[in-house]
């Protein structure tokens, strides 16, 4: 999908270009920091733009070993926060759903036992 654009007041465009002007003429050349930071002062829809920085690579099994630590222990923290917010039912809505749940597995269990024995007698008859 496309996005819907506004237009924007002629007047918006001109201070835009104006500021980024007068930004970075003033700064030198080489200062290629200074260029973006005016940049995004005078730009109502700055882009950041994230620097990568080069990826080190692991010298032993030891620091992947911590890294795997830090992260599984990073997960069980998360977990502990989110089981706080859990609302647990109470002790007689426990066992009212556990008697609810008992009850329907002995009926379903009764009516698929009526259901096979009359299974097996009709295919009883049908074999003799």
């Amino acid at each position: 999908m496309g996005r819907l654009q506004r237009k924007k007041p002629a007047s918006k465009k001109k201070d835009k270009k104006k500021n980024v002007g007068v930004a970075t003429s003033s700064q030198p050349k080489g200062n290629v920091a200074m260029e973006k930071a005016a940049l995004v002062v005078g730009s109502s829809r700055a882009v950041k733009r994230r620097q990568t920085l080069p990826q080190k690579k692991a010298s032993s099994w030891a620091k992947e070993d911590k890294n795997y630590l830090n992260k599984g222990l990073q997960f069980l923290r998360e977990v502990k926060v989110e089981l706080k917010k859990v609302t647990w039912p109470t002790r007689k809505q426990t066992l009212g759903s556990t008697l609810v749940v008992i009850i329907l597995v002995m009926i379903i269990a009764f009516f698929l036992g009526i259901v096979d024995i009359g299974l097996s007698n009709l295919v009883r008859v049908f074999i003799q």
